[in-house]
């Protein structure tokens, strides 16, 4: 893992390999879908934030859609969203969701956001929440979603910048989880600020659209405008 903050440059590499990560997901789909929403209200905005921007001529990606919830809720606003999540077992419980609400215009797919394929310039938005701070690249999947974008398409996002959240978070990431990690017993997490995030945007060929965060220990919600 690249961990990326405001007071270290050090860099720890993951043990973990995309089977390994596939697994660990595997093994938490269950328990990630019956848990509930934490902050209730911040994800209702975020939700009403994006249907704003949404239009019924749209087709949607989404990469890291988990159980399929955000999808199927934003399924009526647009076209079609095909969401994918490097879980098998997170696909097959959206899947049943789908079935079980009726709704015909959401494909689910296992796939790493390496493993998507969508031609260039092809997608009207592209959502990735609670996704970009747990990949190992995070970079190269910024430009993979700029590539998959149509000029002006939106990449919304929700992300955990935890190198700005406060002394206890930053204490339990360079101990528990770095640990953990280098064991190979936890999945990468990347540390790195709201700022680096933006930057990262920017660099790939991103305006930032919107940005908005209930506080520095909420995940930062940007959507970013692919420039033409």
């Amino acid at each position: 893992m690249t961990c990326n903050s405001d007071t270290t440059k050090t860099k720890t590499k993951s043990s973990f390999s995309s089977s390994a990560t596939q697994k660990f997901w595997d093994g938490m789909a269950k328990k990630y879908s019956d848990q509930p929403i934490a902050d209730v209200p911040s994800y209702e905005k975020k939700l009403e934030i994006t249907r704003g921007y949404l239009r019924p001529d749209m087709n949607v990606v989404e990469i890291g859609c988990g159980t399929g919830g955000t999808s199927l809720l934003h399924a009526p606003y647009v076209k079609t969203i095909h969401a994918t999540d490097i879980s098998a077992n997170m696909i097959d419980i959206a899947r049943k969701k789908a079935e079980e609400e009726g709704v015909t215009n959401v494909t689910f797919e296992r796939a790493s956001v390496d493993e998507l394929k969508k031609e260039d310039g092809s997608v009207d938005v592209v959502l990735g929440l609670s996704i970009l701070h747990l990949l190992e690249d995070k970079e190269g999947a910024v430009r993979r979603v700029h590539g998959m974008l149509k000029p002006q398409g939106l990449f919304v996002t929700s992300t955990v910048c935890a190198a700005d959240m406060g002394v206890g978070t930053k204490v339990l990431l360079n101990t528990v989880v770095r640990a953990g990690q280098f064991f190979g017993l936890l999945p990468n997490f990347g540390i790195f600020s709201k700022t680096e995030l933006e930057e990262s945007f920017k660099r790939n060929g991103f305006d930032i659209e919107y940005e908005w965060r209930p506080s520095r220990d909420k995940a930062a919600f940007i959507i970013a405008k692919k420039k033409t």
